[in-house]
């Protein structure tokens, strides 16, 4: 049965209908990208970048303009998104200093390295080229990059620590110094004082003198 033109809904029916659908689209990747972010280990950089180890910068750099664009709290009305965007400003951060970058890597490959003891592999296992080891590896860098954040947490600790008593040290040893001045300016503030107090001793003795009499002859 044809439908009458007169029945058809407007060109602009269908527009708004369209632009709707696209606009549900949009949030809903959204959405699905802050979730992504949000349940990726913090650890982990390449991992809330969703980059694989060994990208060059360039890459680092396409990937948070990206997903920037996409998660960007004026962008979208999902409460969670600042929480998102700030994990990726700081795993983009990270990637992006040599140091931090290099620590990062660093565990990553210590991680390998212990599966591969662990399983007795060697460098051309099969094993290594499965699904089930790049899951296994995902795991233990975890538990590596855990370990590695106990250890600086630790040093920290200790570091602030020795700061303190350092500190505590210094502190002492400016009360010590201050004492002294204070016990100098109170000796010379009554420096006239004793002086007077001295000559008139001395006249004292003076006068006791001329008192006594001659010895008898």
């Amino acid at each position: 049965m044809a439908i009458d033109p007169k029945d058809a809904p407007p060109p602009e029916a269908d527009a708004d209908s369209l632009a709707a659908l696209d606009k549900e689209a949009s949030e809903f990747t959204k959405d699905a990208e802050i979730e992504r972010i949000l349940s990726a280990f913090q650890l982990d950089a390449y991992a809330i970048l969703n980059l694989q180890p060994g990208v060059p910068e360039s890459s680092i750099k396409a990937a948070y303009r990206a997903i920037s664009l996409l998660i960007h709290p004026d962008k979208t009305s999902n409460p969670r998104a600042p929480t998102a965007f700030d994990r990726l400003k700081k795993a983009q951060t990270e990637l992006m200093d040599e140091k931090q970058r290099m620590h990062l890597d660093e565990c990553i490959a210590d991680a390998r390295m212990l599966l591969m003891r662990e399983h007795k592999w060697t460098v051309d296992a099969p094993e290594l080229r499965t699904q089930a080891f790049a899951k296994e590896w995902r795991e233990k860098t975890k538990y590596v990059l855990v370990e590695a954040e106990h250890r600086r947490r630790k040093q920290v600790k200790a570091q602030m620590a020795e700061e303190g008593r350092q500190q505590m040290k210094e502190d002492e040893e400016l009360e010590k110094r201050k004492r002294k001045r204070d016990l100098e300016t109170a000796w010379e503030a009554t420096r006239e004082e004793r002086i007077e107090s001295w000559r008139d001793f001395q006249k004292g003795g003076e006068r006791k003198k001329k008192k006594k009499g001659k010895p008898l002859g």
